[in-house]
């Protein structure tokens, strides 16, 4: 049910109950697993816009983070029961045998809407009430559900010492950064600038809802600029934008998907990337613009060389995604092994 009062109907293979949320659709052919464990797609209700979902089953390897954080999920035709074994014991509402195609046409036409997903039962009424009672996403800070309540170690290396500033950031990011030789240290999302300005580098995650609201860690930010350099990743590079002046807002349906195409501005490369956000950067073409979205012309990059700081809205980790964007990842830690160099 959304807010509109459309109703897709479908049959239950998830767990009984109610889920309530932010429809929104993604476009990844692949990935499923990683899609629902990823922390950005928190208080969401995830269409899959594949035709058959599920049928390669599930890995513990494969996840995100240490749990689902989709509310529900919405398919055309699910591949596997162990799939659809693995949602309900965990408890998400999933629905097999949706009109995907027709709610996915609905929520790009007319923008992402808050919605009810109901396995078992209840009226169109109550299920319309609730949905029009949900908060929308503009407005909401997300990232204290998401994010770590503990400094960890996530690995040893003998590269860049890194900190991450846990947004609600995936394990595919952190095991990139650990690939490129570098030491990463995991810290809540309300950590203060003095205690990550002494690592090599700062890594501003991915996570969920509107970046506005999180003022806190925009001063952070601000404070870090300068001192250390600065990578931020999808909500990370919200957070950039808006301590170095620029302003973010709402798209109307997002981008959500591992096929979307980005040009680096220099290079003129096309990076096919793998996204997954609701909220943009306001920045127009301006240089230190570095790339942007082929699909719509958002921006998707900012670089700020004199303070050492550049962000993507992409996730160049890939998980789930194509691998265009891996280098970028790589050539930051080298960068900032480099910085090191010159300095010493």
């Amino acid at each position: 049910m959304l807010e509109d009062g459309s109703v897709f109907r479908g049959t239950s293979v998830g767990a009984a109950g109610v889920a309530a949320g932010e429809a929104v659709f993604t476009t990844a052919m692949t990935g499923y697993q990683e899609i629902v464990s990823d922390p950005s797609y928190s208080e969401q209700l995830v269409t899959f816009t594949a035709p058959m979902v599920g049928n390669y089953g599930v890995a513990p390897q494969r996840m995100q983070s240490s749990r689902i954080h989709a509310r529900a999920v919405l398919m055309r035709e699910t591949g596997s029961s162990g799939w659809s074994d693995w949602l309900r014991a965990n408890g998400i509402v999933a629905l097999t045998g949706v009109d995907t195609r027709s709610l996915t046409l609905r929520l790009r036409d007319s923008g992402s809407a808050r919605a009810v997903a109901v396995a078992g039962e209840g009226s169109v009424e109550a299920a319309l009430a609730l949905a029009r009672r949900q908060p929308g996403m503009t407005g909401r800070a997300l990232a204290g559900a998401v994010s770590t309540p503990a400094v960890f170690t996530f690995a040893e290396g003998a590269g860049a010492r890194l900190a991450v500033l846990d947004l609600g950031v995936k394990r595919s990011l952190l095991r990139r950064l650990a690939a490129a030789g570098a030491s990463v240290t995991v810290f809540p999302h309300d950590t203060d600038a003095d205690t990550l300005a002494p690592y090599d580098g700062v890594v501003l995650s991915n996570g969920p809802g509107d970046p506005e609201p999180l003022t806190a860690q925009v001063e952070t930010v601000r404070a870090l600029l300068g001192r250390v350099p600065v990578l931020g990743i999808c909500l990370g590079h919200q957070l950039l934008a808006l301590a170095t002046g620029h302003r973010t807002y709402k798209l109307p349906f997002g981008h959500r998907g591992a096929n979307h195409p980005v040009v680096d501005r220099v290079s003129g490369r096309v990076l096919v990337t793998s996204q997954n956000h609701g909220f943009a950067v306001a920045a127009g073409e301006g240089p230190e613009v570095s790339h942007l979205s082929l699909y719509d012309g958002t921006v998707e990059g900012l670089d700020l060389p004199e303070l050492a700081a550049r962000s993507l809205q992409f996730h160049p980790e890939a998980g789930p995604g194509p691998h265009d964007a891996w280098p970028v990842l790589e050539r930051w830690a080298d960068g900032v092994v480099r910085r090191l160099a010159a300095a010493a």
